[in-house]
């Protein structure tokens, strides 16, 4: 599941909500150890993952870089390339 959650900080253009949303939500299920909460868990496990967007949305906007911002299509590259290497053995 954690493989899903990709580096969010320092891109052009910045992180959007559905993305913050979505490593909120596979962080919640990693913690919780389910992809699908039962009835009686569904409110405090979408509760969880706005709590965790919310505090990853206060992280994002409060880090500092001087480095400059990565490019969403080379790094995405990269990522098909490793992936590539390590599946393709």
């Amino acid at each position: 599941m954690c493989r899903n959650i990709r580096p969010l900080h320092n891109f052009e253009p910045p992180a959007t909500p559905d993305e913050v949303s979505a490593a909120a939500l596979q962080y919640v299920r990693k913690v919780a150890g389910t992809t699908k909460p039962s009835a009686a868990n569904q409110e405090a496990f979408d509760r969880a993952v706005a709590e965790v967007a919310h505090a990853t949305r206060h992280l994002l906007e409060s880090l500092v870089t001087t480095a400059p911002p990565k490019n969403r299509e080379v790094e995405a590259s990269k990522a098909r390339a490793r992936a590539q290497a390590r599946y393709s053995a």
